[in-house]
């Protein structure tokens, strides 16, 4: 699938809940760890929060970035690290295109267990537990599974136009999805020096 060539798949996981900075507000939480899938070297590649820099100079070059809710959360967060916008890169949210195809959200566990049979092996409160105890590589496995069950969702999603979930009827149901789109080639302004 050569539109996937330099194509990345994200996750965060945080250091602190909502419930924590007082609410939804995603410029108050800081980032434990962040996984990456990059389809140009077909890698999964993790940073802390210190490693940043490196992660974002790569994805100044990379194609699209993909990941699940990544619009409504990943990218507002790391944002708060950045010095531009990581939302002027070429996106494709997963949950977005989920919720205008169906008008509501469907939480990834439930789409990864109808679609590819696979779930999630743990939740994001457990990550930020995790980081309090200091256990980086359970953070780490946790995040780089999320992005492996993210990545199989997309390119089940690419190659069959549709994702499936179990409605509350117990129905599986397919949602048409448009992974494919139309990626956009605007240039890209580097904010980071090299």
């Amino acid at each position: 699938m050569p539109a996937m060539m330099n194509e990345v798949v994200l996750d965060i996981e945080t250091q602190n809940t909502f419930d924590e900075v007082g609410g939804y507000f995603t410029d108050k939480l800081k980032v434990s760890l962040v996984g990456v899938y990059y389809y140009e070297t077909d890698t999964y590649e993790s940073y802390l929060e210190h490693e940043l820099p490196q992660l974002f100079s790569r994805l100044e070059r990379s194609g699209r970035i993909i990941g699940y809710n990544s619009v409504g959360f990943d990218m507002p967060v790391l944002n708060n690290y950045y010095a531009g916008d990581l939302l002027k890169l070429p996106q494709l949210d997963i949950l977005a295109e989920i919720q205008k195809s169906l008008g509501y959200r469907i939480k990834l566990d439930a789409v990864a267990q109808s679609t590819i049979g696979t779930q999630k092996s743990a939740h994001g409160l457990q990550a930020v537990a995790w980081w309090k105890e200091g256990n980086i590589e359970a953070i780490r496995e946790y995040c780089l599974q999320d992005v492996k069950v993210t990545k199989e969702v997309y390119e089940y999603g690419l190659k069959n136009g549709c994702i499936l979930f179990d409605n509350r009827a117990g129905e599986r149901q397919a949602v048409p999805i448009d992974f494919a789109g139309k990626v956009p080639t605007a240039p890209v302004n580097f904010t980071l020096g090299f």
